[in-house]
């Protein structure tokens, strides 16, 4: 059986063919290489929406927290760069099209329609790694989140 790596789960599109890009500003001041580091009301906003989604969808948080909190933390980061909780699991050629086109915005239409949720924040009983909670604390996603 595999293990899961929290740091697998969300990923920023950085590409390793040439040198690193250059630092951008955004909104929030300079991003290093783009490294994105959401602001902590973001951060709750997204943790409160996927705890009553969960509940409202009867799905569970992952067995392993540190998923759960890596997908929230990229959901935030989403939510402050381009307005809107895009999926941080996929990779987009054009993220702000993606956002307002809203197909992938949280939660996806995918896990709407059929509860299928490719990040794994919302994960069925019957899902092999769905953990027994719906609900995820600020210092479990910080705790979590801390040396990546």
């Amino acid at each position: 059986m595999r293990t899961l790596q929290a740091s697998t789960s969300y990923s920023i599109g950085i590409s390793s063919v040439g040198p690193p890009a250059p630092p951008t500003r955004h909104r929030h001041g300079i991003v290093a290489q783009g490294v994105v580091e959401p602001t902590e009301k973001s951060v709750e906003i997204m943790r409160k929406f996927s705890e009553q989604y969960a509940r409202k969808s009867s799905t569970y948080f992952c067995v392993d927290k540190g998923v759960t909190s890596v997908v929230i933390k990229g959901l935030a980061e989403h939510k402050d760069t381009l307005g809107a909780p895009l999926c941080p699991c996929r990779h987009y050629d054009d993220k702000a099209a993606e956002a307002q086109q809203g197909f992938w915005n949280c939660p996806c239409v995918p896990m709407r329609e059929r509860k299928e949720c490719h990040c794994m924040l919302f994960l069925t009983p019957d899902n092999d790694f769905a953990g027994q909670e719906q609900t995820i604390s600020m210092e479990e996603i910080k705790e979590t989140t801390a040396n990546m």
